[in-house]
């Protein structure tokens, strides 16, 4: 257990699409969406885990179409998310707006992260070399500590990217920030497409 709770640290302050997405959130919208990105991530990560635990990844590696159908449609959710960024509305300050927009921000991070094959390929890959038994239920608990352990590794990056965020508040950076969550959607939309199959 050791040894994969270091394994797991070193893995999860690697930087990957999804700390890409926390940042991102966090430097256009603050702590608080920040860390509702860290939420969602983590519960698709959780998702993915316990997919993996049950024989999910062992169905992609079976049935390589299976893998392309939810690598594409992650690729076309992320792009669709970079086209309602760009023509979202200016954020509004009042609560009502504060909260509809964090359930939105962990809805859009677990789906980044649980439409994302590789992350359960990762799990597939990973947990066969600490589990001792073949038990679905001690994979899905190795499983859950790996994304315990990254929920606060990107808490980390969340709350230090959200404290340069005070130095981005002129005009001209608005719109770099409103432009910036955009191309990162993007980017990783690319990603997932040019992945290529299981």
């Amino acid at each position: 257990m050791l040894a994969f709770l270091v394994a797991s640290l070193v893995l999860a302050i690697t930087p990957g699409p999804g700390v890409t997405y926390i940042v991102t959130r966090s430097i256009a919208q603050g702590r608080a969406a920040g860390l509702a990105s860290v939420l969602g991530v983590a519960l698709g990560n959780l998702g993915n885990g316990i997919g993996a635990a049950v024989g999910l990844a062992i169905l992609f590696a079976r049935i390589p179409t299976a893998y392309d159908v939810v690598r594409i449609a992650g690729a076309l959710y992320l792009a669709l998310l970079g086209v309602l960024a760009l023509r979202a509305p200016a954020m509004k300050k009042d609560a009502t707006t504060l909260a509809s927009s964090s359930l939105a921000i962990v809805r859009d991070g677990f789906f980044v992260a649980l439409l994302n094959p590789k992350t359960a390929l990762f799990f597939a890959a990973f947990l066969p070399q600490f589990v001792a038994t073949p038990s679905a239920l001690e994979a899905a608990l190795y499983a859950a500590s790996f994304v315990a352990i990254a929920a606060v590794t990107d808490a980390g990056y969340a709350l230090a990217a959200s404290r340069i965020a005070p130095m981005l508040k002129s005009d001209r950076a608005a719109a770099v920030m409103r432009w910036a969550p955009a191309c990162v959607y993007f980017a990783l939309a690319i990603l997932a497409l040019s992945s290529g199959g299981a």
